[in-house]
């Protein structure tokens, strides 16, 4: 063998040196993602209570003030601490002097694209849905993107009848107090919009008529008392 095939066999490194070298560059890897992770996690979730707090105030008009109430399977209860609450949640509002103003009820619905994240305003005294806000949602731009941009659809929940039912129909083709109009060109995502309330109002409305009766004074908040 030439000096020169010598030079060449001992500059080639060894499979074993090559494992090694991917080992480590996937182990560092791997530990930036999980920091970031954990690092971002925080953030996000914090970021996530922040926006869903703002949105209580633009479903429920004239709030000044909320109390988060946790359904623990037999009864709705008020949340001290909502870090060591899991559950599901809603949202009771009150204004400036006390006075109830409704209940914000989050739900979720499978869309177009992804699930589609929202908040209901809900008047249990009007029986209606007095606000919405659509906390998120990775529908198409142009067309499913418009359950948040459009006015008109977002109209359809100023004063929506939950009885006997919420349901969705064709833009013009409105006819009572309980339907939606759908977006034309986006159908679908109109229609999660309309089974998200829909399913909402199935899960909360006993729940928090049996409340009311069973609360009087909840129409009141303690800081009026």
């Amino acid at each position: 063998m030439s000096t020169e095939e010598n030079i060449i066999e001992e500059k080639e490194p060894s499979s074993f040196r090559l494992i090694m070298t991917l080992g480590v560059a996937g182990f560092l890897s791997g530990l930036i993602l999980v920091s970031t992770y954990l690092y971002t996690k925080p953030i996000i979730a914090q970021n996530k209570a922040d926006a869903l707090k703002a949105a209580v105030f633009e479903v429920l008009p004239g709030t000044a003030r909320f109390t988060t109430m946790n359904w623990n399977g037999n009864q709705l209860t008020a949340v001290e601490d909502e870090q060591t609450i899991e559950g599901e949640l809603v949202y009771f509002g009150y204004d400036s002097s006390g006075q109830f103003t409704g209940v914000a009820i989050p739900g979720e619905e499978g869309g177009y694209q992804d699930i589609i994240s929202a908040l209901a305003g809900y008047d249990p005294e009007a029986r209606v849905i007095i606000g919405l806000k659509v906390l998120e949602s990775k529908e198409t731009p142009g067309l499913g993107d418009k359950i948040i941009l459009d006015k008109d659809f977002q109209s359809n929940f100023k004063e929506l009848s939950v009885d006997p039912e919420i349901t969705v129909v064709k833009k013009g083709e409105k006819t009572s107090d309980n339907q939606i109009q759908a977006i034309t060109g986006a159908t679908i995502s109109s229609n999660a919009i309309g089974r998200l309330l829909q399913k909402s109002m199935t899960q909360w409305k006993e729940r928090i008529d049996e409340y009311n009766r069973s609360n009087p004074s909840s129409k009141v908040s303690d800081d009026a008392n």
